[in-house]
């Protein structure tokens, strides 16, 4: 019979670890032999190695909610992302399904650029404009930028020119640019990859991989493990 207290994902890692000590202790208590140095050392090596596991297995758990939030929409308004490039975008789920789409293929910084000139548009005041047109500029179009986009020269030159004396449009002919090259280049490739494939027919991604691995522990297991357990105790 399965452990409850070691697959609930509702508990911390401490408290998992906790209790496979507990466990561990129990099983070991009687014939424990004196440990030396050189077993005490191995005993916190081994019970470090399960901590990171333990959390890494909370992160895993966390990205798989996340996921499974996403997944949520109906596959009537999934399917309506298949529609148009615009109508996947106008929608926050729609918006970041393809956001991770694009870091699949590294190059979320189109999206990016266009949702940092979308938030420009709304700037108020000449100060803010400067701010954050300056701010654009050195992470997407200077050269060698952190995040630079894929822009042809005369775009580059028209825009750094516009940087001077920054408008609402400053940035419109490079958010067009990248705009068209998402919607002919990336956005038919998003509809054919089982990302968009699993959202559409309600499958949440990495389903399958989670729940089998929480299950990868089970009391039994520990049982017929146990002569392994001595160097823990």
């Amino acid at each position: 019979m399965e452990n409850p207290l070691l697959l609930s994902p509702q508990l911390n890692a401490s408290s998992r670890v906790k209790s496979l000590y507990k466990i561990m202790k129990s099983m070991n208590k009687e014939g424990a032999k004196p440990e030396t140095k050189h077993r005490a050392q191995e005993k916190r090596n081994r019970l470090s190695l399960l901590q990171k596991s333990e959390l890494q297995r909370n992160v895993d758990l966390d990205k798989f909610e996340e996921l499974a939030k996403a997944s949520s929409k109906s596959p009537e308004t999934v399917k309506k992302w298949g529609e148009s490039f615009d109508m996947l975008i106008s929608q926050k789920a729609g918006l970041d399904a393809f956001t991770r789409f694009l870091k699949t293929e590294f190059s979320e910084e189109n999206i990016e650029f266009w949702m940092a000139c979308e938030d420009y548009k709304k700037s108020k005041g000449l100060s803010q404009l400067s701010h954050k047109a300056k701010k654009i500029y050195e992470t997407f179009i200077e050269k060698e930028a952190p995040k630079e986009v894929n822009l042809d020269f005369t775009i580059k030159e028209q825009t750094n020119q516009n940087i001077s004396h920054p408008t609402i449009n400053t940035f419109d002919a490079a958010q067009t640019k990248i705009y068209t090259l998402m919607e002919q280049d990336s956005y038919p490739r998003f509809l054919k990859s089982s990302l968009y494939l699993d959202l559409l027919h309600g499958r949440p991604q990495g389903c399958t991989a989670l729940r089998r691995r929480s299950r990868s522990f089970t009391f039994n297991e520990f049982k017929d493990a146990q002569p392994d357990f001595a160097i823990w105790l």
